[in-house]
């Protein structure tokens, strides 16, 4: 190995890859190739360990070790075993491998990584006899596998970790930025700039002070891996401790230097805990000279005296994680009136997820730059100093327009119709959850659905807009929906509960949007289910299987009951109610296995029969068939997965169209003879592979599973009835 001339791969957050292409160039890489998840370069080892050290932006320095063929597993191991591993790990020591990417070879990533541990350790074993043991937390050889196909590249992550665990926040709350997705935000705000120049930097929302802190070490010119204990190179045979520890004293010697020239940055936050926990962390960051951290709310805020002007940045709640999004209005529109008064001298700066939340700022921005807070497309808003006032965008129930529009009185009395229709066949049937409007009209893009128990809710989902819409517009229909709801149900505005939905990826409708935790008891038939309306995008009920799960109960007397993707475990009460005689719920989440046990507990499913099974269902059922457990086998099974999921806690890329014939293969293998399994999916444009699975004789319910008031799109779901023959 040529230790002048290594390949390395950087890593970093969607929409940073600029921005660490200029860190690089800054630390003297020369070869820099940006690419979609980071940035590429040949250089020496210097190079990458001063990325290490120094890159604010990163998430990973990989150093590229191979490419592999990664069309067999055979081939994968037999290019393994060929490489001089001698040279990278001793025999004592200890490795973890992960792996990413997606292949159809390697479809199970375990199976991958374990085939990399054979390789290096036969290799190693035939060399010197012994072999390196495995160990996941901070081995001395961190290996990454990416599959592309049949192509696989193998890294050493000399990171370690990732990088944004700096070492420096141990006390989080809810919520926090990653800090190298903060260090993004502040340079993309130009706080560089501002700081050279002496302008104080202001966090009026600071939780643990994530933001401030970064904005600290860039300013005093220290490096974010300084304080890190641990590197994935210390334990590398390539490693070179001389050099590493020159640049490390190179840097305490310019952190020193850089203490003396800290402008004056603050921190506010209206939570006690979050400013105690961001004093604990700025200390643990060694950059306490001159930060400052105060229990604050917005309605105090105000600009510091005898600093100089400087950046008010701010990273509010939107709606993903914290708070409840038809409550945030306020906040934005209190602080956008901050900014425009008590900050006109200031340049600012909010990132937010939200275009509706951001729009009641009233604040026209000057530069707008898209980053990604995880899997979530954000927007950081660039404000100049005494920003004109710009469009305003509610999302609060508000007093009735003075005149409705003619568009808002046709909504008016389309609900009243709707209302009047579903109202008369809720109360014949009994039902006391239904959608009475779903984008009837095209300009108000929604979808409402009541839910009646000890209170009348109502849960809106704002399907969100194209950009060829005027936001304006969207706007004044969202604010003319929610006024026309509130007038036409008479259910209070406190009990109008607004969400924005986009489309999904996999299980990204399940997550988790706040922490209200209100609990409403529904009824459905003989069954009592508990619903959430504020803390989920979904609520715990999928008001369009209403029908699907009365076929459940139907055909489940007598039967050993299997649920896979189970949710809240819905299916598994009905089934439990029409007199299965046990039943297995297999889902990944532990918070919706407890909301199951919740639902079970509530219907008086309990005793050892009815089990909770925490699992990744495809590596479930794998392990199921490996183990032939086919009998008694389950007289009914029901089938529900995600469109697509590439959860990191699952062990494969799940896509519905895709794999929906070896999923179902799957599961009907542990079906008793004559069983039924029900297949469902939400996927638009899905197709049944019927040649592929002919023997299981598919028929169609789809139009029988579509409840009443969901006739109006009955492309919703889709569901089959597949049988194993006797």
């Amino acid at each position: 190995m040529d230790r002048d001339r290594l390949t390395f791969f950087v890593s970093t957050a969607r929409g940073l890859a600029d921005l660490l292409a200029d860190e690089l160039r800054a630390l003297g890489v020369e070869s820099v190739r940006p690419a979609a998840a980071g940035v590429a370069f040949r250089g020496p080892l210097e190079q990458a360990y001063r990325a290490c050290l120094w890159s604010r932006t990163a998430s990973r320095v990989l150093l590229t070790l191979g490419h592999l063929d990664g069309g067999s597993p055979d081939a994968l191991y037999q290019g393994l075993l060929a490489l001089p591993w001698e040279e990278h790990l001793s025999p004592d020591g200890t490795l973890a491998v992960d792996v990413d990417g997606a292949s159809e070879v390697f479809r199970h990533t375990r199976f991958a990584a374990q085939r990399v541990k054979d390789g290096v350790v036969d290799r190693l074993r035939s060399v010197h006899g012994r072999r390196p043991s495995v160990r996941f937390e901070h081995p001395d050889l961190r290996l990454r596998l990416h599959l592309d196909g049949a192509a696989a590249t193998l890294s050493l992550d000399l990171s370690g970790e990732p990088l944004h665990r700096r070492g420096y926040r141990l006390d989080g709350v809810e919520a926090p930025l990653r800090e190298n997705l903060a260090a993004g935000i502040l340079l993309r705000a130009g706080w560089p700039a501002i700081a050279a120049a002496g302008g104080a930097l202001l966090d009026p929302m600071c939780g643990s002070g994530t933001l401030p802190i970064e904005a600290a070490l860039i300013a005093g010119d220290r490096a974010p891996g300084l304080r890190r204990e641990h590197w994935g190179f210390t334990g590398w045979l390539g490693h070179r401790p001389a050099m590493w520890r020159r640049l490390l004293d190179e840097a305490e010697q310019r952190a020193a230097a850089g203490s003396h020239r800290l402008p004056p940055i603050l921190g506010f936050d209206q939570d006690r805990r979050a400013v105690q926990a961001a004093r604990a962390n700025v200390e643990r960051a060694g950059v306490d000279e001159r930060l400052r951290f105060e229990t604050r709310t917005l309605e105090e805020l105000s600009a510091p005296r005898d600093t100089t002007p400087g950046l008010v940045l701010v990273n509010p709640p939107y709606g993903h994680r914290l708070g409840e999004p038809a409550a945030l209005p306020s906040l934005y529109r209190l602080l956008g009136e901050r900014l425009r008064t008590t900050f006109a001298d200031w340049q600012a700066a909010v990132f937010t997820a939200d275009a509706t939340l951001a729009a009641a700022l009233s604040l026209r921005p000057r530069r707008t730059h898209v980053l990604w807070n995880g899997p979530i497309e954000c927007r950081l808003l660039r404000f100049a100093p005494a920003a004109p006032p710009g469009p305003s965008r509610e999302t609060t129930p508000r007093a009735p327009l003075p005149e409705p529009s003619p568009g808002a009185s046709m909504l008016a009395n389309r609900l009243r119709k709707n209302l009047a229709a579903l109202g008369r066949w809720a109360r014949r049937t009994g039902v006391t959850c239904y959608r009475i409007y779903d984008q009837d009209l095209p300009e108000y893009a929604a979808a409402v659905d009541l839910y009646s128990g000890a209170r009348v809710a109502l849960h809106v989902q704002e399907y969100a807009a194209p950009a060829s819409v005027d936001p304006r517009a969207a706007t004044v229909h969202l604010r003319e929906l929610l006024d026309a709801l509130a007038r036409v149900t008479g259910v209070a505005p406190g009990e109008i509960h607004l969400k924005v939905r986009q489309r999904q990826r996999g299980r990204a409708q399940y997550t988790r949007l706040g922490a209200q935790g209100r609990a409403m008891e529904v009824r459905e038939g003989e069954c009592r289910f508990l619903v959430n309306l504020t803390d989920y995008l979904d609520t715990g009920l999928f008001l369009d299987h209403r029908e699907t799960r009365r076929v459940i109960a139907e055909l489940a007397s007598g039967a050993r009951f299997l649920n896979l993707f189970a949710y809240t475990g819905t299916a598994t009460v009905c089934a439990a109610r029409g007199g299965a005689s046990a039943s297995d719920s297999v889902d990944l989440s532990r918070t919706y296995l407890e909301w199951a046990r919740r639902n079970l507990d509530l219907n008086g499913v309990t005793g050892p029969e009815h089990q909770l099974i925490q699992a990744d269902c495809i590596g479930w059922l794998e392990e199921q068939a490996a183990a032939r457990q086919r009998e008694p086998g389950y007289g009914l099974i029901f089938l529900d997965p995600p469109t697509f999921s590439n959860s990191k806690r699952m062990a494969q890329v799940l896509d519905v169209q895709r794999d929906h014939v070896r999923l179902i293969r799957l599961a009907a293998a542990l079906l008793a003879p004559a069983g039924t399994l029900l297949f469902s999916t939400n996927r638009h444009g899905f197709r049944l592979d019927r040649e592929a699975l002919a023997d299981l004789d598919p028929q169609d319910l789809t139009r029988r599973t579509i409840p009443r008031d969901f006739e109006r799109r009955p492309q919703v779901h889709q569901c089959w009835r597949l049988t194993r023959g006797k």
